[in-house]
């Protein structure tokens, strides 16, 4: 017998194209077009780099207390990671140990089968309706827990949180994450109601509405008893999850927030403007909600279009898969970034 026959084997994540060249127009990743808040550089500038050699704080203490004043729950309600994906994966280990399956939409994040996979933690895809809406009831039937993206990846669109709580309501014997990478983009949170329902968790990222992607820095919410069995995980895997820059640098980004709002509200207009440049050229999207918009053309197939995109080094994100394979994901960029990919729009679908 082979050693290979003992190893975890996987079909990994494909994250988007990170191409090496500088001379691109990179709207594939939904990274944030602008920079993170001021203090944040003033931090890096000042930041001394002798205090690398002792270790970080396992507790993330100031920018845990920092998550909590700004969102209005107390210390013990939050959680924080290495990016929300660290955030989902320990979530998944901890949460989701029964041998019913967990349920999540057909067409959502791809990280959520890859550790489901990982986990040995079976699961069960429930079809999004013609129009990408989620079918409420399919989330009424027993369970090993259930995973919600609100807003949605890669379709953009947010489900009301009423819709949501009926879910959440109905499932008080598992844990429900719904998973708010997006929220800030014109989704509306679930935050209020971890109060009121102990299974609840709420995740969410400074990779994309605080411009961070490049600190790795992921938090979550909820009742005292679902972070306390979250926190125990962590130190059972690592306890120095997070380095003592992003530590210091996310302090910072949370503090600011004015330039947070104001970096919002900029990418919204962007995109909102965008939305009916692309309907002019025959395109057609649901409603987004996020800092992306998922396109797909009257006439020409997204892959056509995404080729000749990326000869032009305008990179947007095409995924092979059923249901979804004439559809371009376009990250939200700067005007002058999405003026330079409407402008060669216009002349390849002339």
């Amino acid at each position: 017998m082979s050693w290979e026959s003992n190893v975890r084997k996987v079909i990994p994540y494909t994250p988007g194209e990170q191409p090496k060249s500088e001379d691109v127009i990179k709207l594939n990743t939904n990274e944030c077009p602008y920079p993170p808040a001021p203090g944040v550089e003033k931090a890096i500038l000042e930041f001394k780099s002798d205090s690398l050699r002792l270790y970080p704080d396992p507790n993330i203490s100031s920018l845990v207390h920092c998550l909590a004043d700004y969102y209005k729950v107390n210390q013990d309600q939050v959680f924080v990671g290495v990016g929300s994906d660290d955030v989902l994966a320990m979530a998944f280990l901890t949460y989701f140990n029964s041998d019913k399956p967990i349920l999540f939409p057909d067409i959502t994040y791809s990280f959520y089968d890859v550790w489901t996979e990982l986990f040995k933690i079976p699961y069960k895809q429930q079809p999004l309706d013609e129009n990408f809406r989620i079918n409420k009831e399919d989330y009424l039937i027993e369970n090993g827990g259930i995973v919600i993206a609100n807003p949605n990846a890669p379709t953009g669109q947010s489900e009301s949180v009423e819709m949501l709580e009926e879910i959440i309501k109905a499932n008080p014997e598992v844990v429900v994450i719904v998973d708010e990478a997006y929220v800030d983009f014109g989704g509306v949170s679930c935050l209020s109601l971890i109060d009121k329902y102990e299974n609840l968790l709420i995740v969410q990222t400074f990779s994309k509405s605080r411009s961070m992607a490049g600190m790795r820095i992921g938090f979550a919410m909820g009742s005292k008893k679902l972070i306390q069995y979250l926190q125990d995980a962590k130190y059972s895997f690592n306890s120095y999850t997070m380095n003592r820059p992003s530590i210091e640098f996310g302090v910072e980004a949370v503090t600011d927030d004015k330039y947070f709002k104001a970096t919002i509200q900029k990418v919204v207009n962007t995109r909102e403007r965008v939305k009916k440049e692309l309907k002019e050229l025959g395109f057609s999207f649901p409603d987004s909600k996020t800092n992306f918009i998922f396109a797909t053309h009257n006439k020409y197939s997204a892959k056509d279009i995404f080729d000749a995109l990326r000869e032009k080094n305008i990179f947007v994100r095409y995924f092979n898969k059923p249901r979804i394979n004439n559809y371009l994901r376009i990250s939200i960029g700067t005007d002058k970034e999405m003026d330079t990919l409407l402008a060669f729009l216009r002349e390849f679908l002339r």
